[in-house]
């Protein structure tokens, strides 16, 4: 959500205790707020109403992890829907092309583990430690509630290439929800991140492997 959004939020809120007889303070509107950030609004009111129509948990006012498990479902379930899209990323788009997903956490994650072209460098034996290592990373950040800085694009190889010649790059392909992606590319930060290997670096150094994996990984 925006900080814009904020008042709309605690509105929305409040009037959900309301149903309960549970007046909110403001502490604990802050907590709400800070738990729901990484959520767009309608989908946050939405998970609302499911769990007040839920007939087993609705007749209890809601804590966040409710709310939470009604937006994503369980943090494992949250991880392999991340995977399966970066899988389907890797093998459609590939390492040359610059990629923007729609959720800010795969961003994140992707960059720890070294980058869009870093990824795409990994052999098919590689792939399942790979997609486990992904898994486990994103859950980490999930079950923190956390909302940390992240790249605003994953770096392809035609781009770094561009970068170092001084020749401009075409937009990045948007993986996943176009809109949401778009939000994903402007929440971004460009800063140097902690863990974070150069791109320009990676994607030149491995380009030739990368072809071979990619064509290997299109074809299955």
């Amino acid at each position: 959500m925006r900080t814009d959004e904020l008042s709309d939020f605690a509105d929305l809120l409040a009037g959900v205790m309301d149903l309960y007889g549970k007046p909110i303070s403001e502490f604990a509107t802050q907590v709400w707020w800070e738990a729901m950030r990484p959520y767009d609004l309608p989908a946050v009111r939405l998970a609302f109403s499911r769990h007040v129509q839920n007939p087993d948990t609705g007749q209890f006012a809601p804590k966040p992890a409710d709310v939470i498990r009604m937006l994503g479902g369980t943090t494992q379930d949250s991880a392999l829907r991340a995977w399966a899209k970066v899988d389907k990323g890797v093998r459609h788009v590939g390492p040359y092309a610059s990629v923007a997903f729609d959720d800010p956490l795969i961003h994140r994650v992707l960059h720890d583990m070294g980058g869009w072209v870093g990824l795409s460098s990994k052999s098919e034996d590689e792939w399942p430690f790979v997609a486990k290592e992904f898994e486990n990373r994103y859950r980490g950040y999930a079950m923190r509630n956390e909302r940390p800085e992240y790249p605003p694009v994953l770096t392809g190889i035609a781009e770094a290439e561009n970068v170092r010649r001084g020749l401009v790059s075409d937009p990045p392909r948007l993986i996943g929800d176009a809109e949401k992606a778009e939000a994903v590319m402007q929440g971004g930060t460009d800063r140097p991140l902690i863990g974070f290997s150069t791109a320009g670096a990676a994607a030149l150094g491995v380009a030739d492997n990368k072809l071979r994996v990619v064509d290997a990984r299109s074809a299955a």
